[in-house]
């Protein structure tokens, strides 16, 4: 069939499902859902069977679903309704929930349901919720509908005829729903609350006698303050104390600002804390915020980075690399990369190095700093020579954190994670990461300018397909950690290692000697200092949208096939 994906975004719902739909021999083509005239231009060239809307913020015009069944799908279970169904699931305490898929009538979500499926809720950020858990089952919700439609057979059923839910009206959450009491708020309370808005809209708050919204919020189990005020720093974060305890508090938005790493939007009044650096940085502690950890078992080493977003400034790179070369160091026969929990790895950190410029400084410079910080890590990654490196991808990668992977001898990812292994989008980006030594040489340079060309989100299932990464393993994030440490265990104790690794230091001088690594990464600078120096300000301009969250104004030509000039219906 011919579907057509009409969306708010292309986020990680969005990719997954477009992924899985052409997977499934459908053809599928994406419209932004910017104005109903735009939508009905669209239905026009592309003549959809169906459309599925996976993320929109206002309703599809009657004009569009009296025509063609729209299918919505909506983040609540059966029979609930209205604009912030994560957020009272959240905030509420649910155990479980669920997705819906249901059609486009004139009264919002409450058309008829055509598929939903239900998940155990996690104690957990929204926004890590809806990449993971909502996710999968808005996947396997909306195939089973795309199945049922297909198929001419299937009668959709009012929800008023379904077994009775939890389903049921709920507004759109405001910040008077949010509001925090750091006087009275316990910690569960304020952790609830801020786990509840995080990614958008976050809560409305003050730091240092000036508004702001927080996000990205973390348990501290041992320091303790007056409730409500700051009390210490560590790295990027702020923690603040509460009634009971004492929350770190990751990121915050300040008045007409843009998201950064707390310490760093008060970055003046944080000078002032005291700094609370962890005992032991590479012990692993769920009991407080930590963005850098090391674990040892046997001859395996794990080193885990939980960075907001997958995104990793300059310095954020620069602590990274130096705990690689402190791993490398230790006695292990293989090292783990595992990233964080939601993403590996998305590269540079766009909003850092935007804020630079709000700063009176230099957005380029902070740029070319960034990059070079992260090639410094990659580079770090390719020249280990004493253990067979193993990038584990729990989590989502994009752009250069596909790359910085890549550097790693051995690339397994979970089957729900998505991987972006392109920088194009942002403003005709060249990127760097050594991806013109790393990608070539593992799937060809046809299939390496296709990728780059393309632009395209791929499955773990189609990475693997595609010679990009070396396993996919099924199974939920514990599941998949589990399994990861079994092979790699079995790795650490293959009789050949030794012989594998000997093969590996041959392989890598030999390349270097047909062109040194340092000959790609100039090359790769060359074009990067074209985009953060020269003429052309497509990649600023990019950024600053992007980072503003700017509303899309048309849909990107490489998503819209609709609109190529050489499109025709079949």
């Amino acid at each position: 069939m011919r579907i057509l994906l009409l969306t708010h975004a292309f986020n990680s719902l969005t990719q997954r499902l477009a992924a899985e739909l052409q997977q499934c021999g459908h053809q599928t083509s994406i419209e932004f859902d910017i104005a109903d005239s735009v939508t009905e231009e669209a239905v026009a060239l592309f003549a959809p069977d169906l459309i599925v809307a996976p993320y929109l913020r206002r309703a599809i015009a009657e004009s569009i679903w009296s025509r063609i069944v729209c299918l919505i799908v909506h983040p609540g279970v059966v029979g609930d309704r209205g604009p912030s169904a994560l957020d009272w699931a959240i905030q509420n305490q649910e155990t479980e929930w669920g997705v819906t898929v249901l059609q486009a009538q004139a009264e919002m979500d409450a058309g008829p349901v055509w598929a939903s499926a239900s998940f155990p809720m996690r104690q957990t950020r929204k926004s890590s919720l809806y990449r993971q858990e909502v996710t999968l089952a808005a996947s396997r919700a909306v195939l089973e509908a795309v199945q049922r439609f297909e198929s001419g057979s299937f009668v959709p059923h009012a929800p008023a005829t379904l077994p009775a839910t939890r389903g049921q009206w709920r507004p759109l959450m405001k910040q008077a729903q949010r509001q925090l009491d750091w006087q009275r708020d316990s910690s569960a309370t304020v952790l609830s609350k801020l786990c509840a808005a995080d990614g958008f809209p976050g809560v409305a708050d003050h730091l240092f006698g000036q508004p702001c919204h927080l996000f990205d919020a973390w348990p501290e189990a041992t320091l303790r303050g007056t409730p409500g005020a700051v009390i210490a720093r560590r790295e990027t974060a702020l923690l603040r104390a509460t009634a009971d305890g004492a929350i770190w508090i990751g990121h915050v938005k300040r008045a007409n600002g843009i998201k950064l790493p707390a310490a760093l939007a008060f970055a003046g009044d944080a000078q002032a804390l005291p700094e609370q650096p962890l005992p032991d940085w590479w012990r692993s502690s769920t009991a407080t915020w930590q963005d850098i950890a090391y674990e040892e078992a046997g001859p395996l080493g794990f080193l885990s980075f939980e960075f907001y977003n997958g995104a990793m400034s300059t310095t954020q790179c620069d602590r990274l690399r130096s705990a690689l070369r402190w791993a490398k160091q230790r006695p292990t026969r293989v090292l783990l990369l595992m990233g964080g929990s939601d993403f590996w790895s998305n590269g540079i950190h766009l909003n850092v190095i935007e804020a630079a410029s709000l700063d009176g400084g230099s957005a380029a410079d902070e740029s070319w700093r960034n990059i070079n910080a992260i090639n410094d890590l990659a580079l770090e990654l390719i020249n280990t020579e004493q253990q067979i490196t193993v990038a584990a991808l729990g989590g989502n990668a994009g752009a250069g954190g596909c790359f910085l992977a890549r550097a790693c001898d051995l690339v397994w990812a979970r089957e729900a994670v998505l991987l972006n292994p392109h920088y194009k989008n942002m403003g005709n980006l060249y990127g760097s990461e050594y991806w013109t030594y790393l990608l070539p040489r593992r799937i060809g340079s046809d299939a390496a300018q296709a990728i780059m060309r393309d632009r395209q989100p791929m499955t773990a299932r189609r990475a693997l397909q595609a010679g990009f990464t070396d396993a996919c393993l099924a199974g939920e994030l514990p599941v998949f950690r589990f399994e990861v440490a079994q092979r790699a265990a079995a790795l650490a104790t293959q009789s050949e290692l030794a012989q594998r690794l000997a093969t590996k230091r041959e392989s890598r001088q030999r390349d270097e000697a047909v062109k040194p690594l340092a000959a790609y990464r100039e090359e790769e600078l060359t074009q990067m200092r074209r985009n953060f120096y020269g003429f052309d300000p497509s990649y600023h301009i990019a950024r600053h949208h992007f980072v503003h969250k700017s509303p899309a104004s048309w849909t990107p030509r490489h998503l819209a096939r609709h609109r190529d000039l050489g499109w025709r219906l079949p």
